[in-house]
């Protein structure tokens, strides 16, 4: 079978095309054929091998890349009794997706709806379950609560609001472009602003009252953060869920103290995709909510297998707005 896989860590081009064996799915393991498999900032950073060291995510080299995809069972390990050759699945954070062929553990799989195709359900698994584990465990967002949704024109920002705004809570959110506000505009974010080298803070403490928000999702890292809990009110919650900007090294905790009692954490989707039944729950709420027409998806770009480095040079560019995928066996795999 094709395959992208590195043995060394760095730029795109060590992202090779090869041909290698068909896994075998061991004890608990299950084969699925991938017929699409998501695009993610995460490929870029396992790529860049910064997960070298995570126990979090321990994917060493060499490796297959592509930690989220959707295809078909073909065949099951020992003492796999969930899932059945013939089933249609999708997952996420487990590597192996940019290939023919993957082996996955039953935990990490959930079954998909028979009205979901392929290419959605690879498309919305990561950053539908990461959006959803931040909206309803991080945070507990409910009616009437403020938040404030960094990169909110990304892939996750996009989720976020439309989730945000489901649950009634009122929305600031922030992007680079005109053309990215507009996106979170129109998806229902209730205040758009630049980020203006920190001041969306003071915006923010204007048009609360001087309170801030009751919930900041940050992704952004190192060049938003501190001004994150500027804009956070007394005891409120900062959610640092990615550092695209690089991370904070010398935070003192007492700066929390000083900026209003802040809660600040920073959670990884992995500890809240702990067991099969959670896997499946969260699932079914993002796939529930897609069928439903209560949360879009769409799927800007498509890709095949020989053009894997022209995705990772768009997504480390910035120039992606939305999620694209890798089609491998397609709809009917």
């Amino acid at each position: 079978m094709q395959a992208i896989t590195i043995a060394r860590y760095g730029g795109p081009e060590v992202a090779i095309l090869r041909e290698v064996d068909i896994p075998v799915p061991g004890p608990g393991e299950v084969l699925v054929k991938v017929g699409f498999a998501g695009i993610n900032f995460m490929d870029v950073h396992t790529r860049q091998g910064k997960y070298e060291h995570s126990r979090t995510y321990p994917v060493r080299l060499p490796c297959t890349l592509g930690m989220e995809g959707a295809g078909r069972v073909v065949q099951t390990g020992a003492g796999v009794t969930r899932i059945a050759p013939g089933d249609r699945v999708a997952w996420c954070i487990a590597w192996g997706s940019y290939a023919e062929y993957a082996c996955i553990r039953e935990a990490r799989l959930a079954k998909l709806p028979d009205a979901l195709p392929l290419d959605v359900a690879a498309a919305s698994m990561f950053q539908g379950c990461t959006a959803h584990y931040l909206i309803d465990d991080v945070a507990q967002l409910r009616a009437g609560n403020t938040c404030l949704i960094h990169a909110a024109s990304g892939s996750i920002g996009q989720i976020l609001i439309q989730m945000a705004k489901a649950r009634g809570a009122r929305i600031f959110a922030t992007a680079s472009t005109a053309d990215k506000r507009a996106v979170a505009t129109g998806l229902g974010a209730d205040r758009v602003i630049p980020y203006d080298e920190g001041r969306f803070a003071d915006v923010i403490r204007a048009e609360t009252g001087g309170l801030g928000v009751d919930v900041v999702f940050d992704s952004v890292g190192h060049a938003t953060l501190r001004d994150s809990m500027r804009a956070t009110r007394v005891r409120g919650l900062v959610i640092n869920y990615g550092n695209v900007s690089g991370s904070v090294k010398d935070l003192d905790p007492i700066e929390l103290g000083e900026a209003g009692s802040l809660f600040l954490t920073r959670p990884r989707l992995a500890d809240h995709m702990a067991d099969a039944a959670t896997v499946q729950r969260r699932a079914d709420a993002v796939f529930g909510a897609l069928l439903g027409n209560a949360l879009s998806i769409p799927i800007v770009a498509r890709y095949t297998l020989d053009h894997v480095s022209a995705a990772h040079h768009s997504i480390e560019n910035r120039e992606q707005i939305g999620k694209a995928v890798v089609e491998i066996g397609g709809l009917e795999c």
